[in-house]
């Protein structure tokens, strides 16, 4: 690959810079970011990048294109690639849900265009380019969409792509990947940002410094808690039906929780506790995490 244009040079996108510089997967990096803030800070760290003040030479002379923004920004940036791309390009993103946005990609990207979506799964609570690194994706799941009219040879080519970052790639429908993350992500950090909250509304109601006694459930909750605002609320919204089911169906689950504590239903909450416990040591045999307690933290 000649070369690529990364939109958005946050900690995704900076990672992605600093893994394909690394790696040698392309000749040459552009990158075009809006915040001036990114900006100062991409030239502060010297990441080996051609800084674009317009998408145009970035657009016309590369091969592929990474959407690395808020989904919320698509539209627009659709409007502005649309006038000066051509057909040999290809682009895509690392969006966190699917269907919704595909639905904007489908309306307004030219109709000789190729979009192929990825979500790389990985990230930190954490933002910005001072804190991406060459390794964020190594040995994490890369999903790609395929629809019925992915071009297949495009689908090899991005495919292809992951696997040179340093990711396990998994094709699926955008259908099934919104249910699946609904469960696995979006709820999960739904949860965190109403257990802090609801951490902050018992320090109103009791008047006193409770956040200064944080045990390790409500530290490791306030970290998934801490991520961007802005993505969060676009993944929200995007996928707000499988979200909406996804929080019935643990509102559901809560409810019988609670059902068991008031009444003191030993066998039904042991029985509970103890098939919940079985979750984590499948994700530690899938080497989705490491096999140390607090996850090979410091206590």
């Amino acid at each position: 690959m000649k070369n690529v244009l990364i939109i958005g040079c946050g900690l995704l996108g900076s990672s992605l810079v600093r893994r394909i510089s690394k790696k040698k997967i392309a000749k040459k990096i552009f990158v075009y970011e809006k915040s001036l803030s990114n900006i100062t800070k991409i030239k502060k760290l010297r990441l080996p990048v051609k800084m674009l003040k317009s998408l145009k030479d970035g657009v016309v002379n590369s091969d592929l294109i990474i959407f690395c923004t808020p989904m919320s920004e698509y539209k627009k940036l659709i409007l502005k690639v649309n006038k000066i791309i051509l057909p040999k390009t290809l682009i895509t993103d690392i969006g966190s849900s699917k269907n919704e946005s595909s639905k904007i990609i489908k309306k307004f990207l030219k109709k000789d265009i190729h979009w192929i979506r990825s979500h790389p799964i990985t990230g930190s609570e954490v933002s910005g380019p001072e804190h991406g690194k060459d390794n964020m994706f190594e040995d994490k799941w890369c999903v790609l969409i395929k629809d019925k009219k992915t071009n297949l040879k495009h689908l090899k080519f991005l495919n292809s792509f992951w696997k040179q970052i340093g990711s396990k790639t998994v094709i699926m429908n955008s259908e099934k990947h919104d249910k699946i993350f609904s469960i696995t992500s979006h709820l999960p950090h739904l949860i965190a940002y109403n257990l802090v909250k609801s951490a902050q509304d018992f320090e109103k109601i009791l008047k006193f410094n409770l956040i200064k006694y944080s045990a390790g459930g409500l530290r490791d909750f306030s970290r998934i808690a801490a991520s961007n605002e802005i993505m969060w609320r676009d993944i929200f919204f995007d996928n707000k039906l499988n979200v909406s089911k996804a929080i019935d169906l643990f509102i559901k689950n809560l409810k019988a929780f609670k059902k068991d504590i008031n009444s003191k239903n030993n066998k039904s909450i042991l029985k509970k506790l103890v098939q919940t416990k079985k979750v984590r040591s499948k994700i530690i045999r899938l080497k989705q995490d490491i096999d140390k307690p607090n996850f090979g933290r410091d206590i």
